[in-house]
């Protein structure tokens, strides 16, 4: 990822206007930044929330609260909790998201 024509900013990130996306159950809540070619995003899941898909697309995600557990399409899985966090290139490995409880992240792609 190059960041580059980003004059330095601060984000209230209460002011962003979220959109909704739907998962297959549950629904993503995305506050979301463009910044040249960078996406910024604070996403909050709802509990019972699993993805519609599998992403191939690159990401930094940090989680802030709750849990959200990543499956690879290989079967391998994982769970962010507060402060833990994971990084995918793009097209690297496919995986998709799902949560029990609700989680809130933090995501640069």
């Amino acid at each position: 990822m190059e960041m580059k024509n980003i004059p330095f900013g601060i984000t209230d990130w209460s002011e962003i206007t979220p959109t909704e996306h739907k998962g297959e159950t549950g629904t993503a809540l995305w506050h979301t930044q463009q910044f040249d070619t960078v996406r910024v995003r604070m996403v909050e899941y709802s509990a019972g929330y699993l993805a519609d898909h599998w992403c191939s697309k690159g990401h930094i995600l940090f989680c802030i609260e709750g849990e959200l557990h990543t499956e690879l399409a290989d079967g391998r899985t994982f769970t962010l909790t507060p402060g833990t966090s994971y990084q995918v290139a793009d097209h690297a490995e496919a995986h998709r998201s799902y949560t029990s409880s609700g989680a809130k992240l933090f995501i640069v792609d």
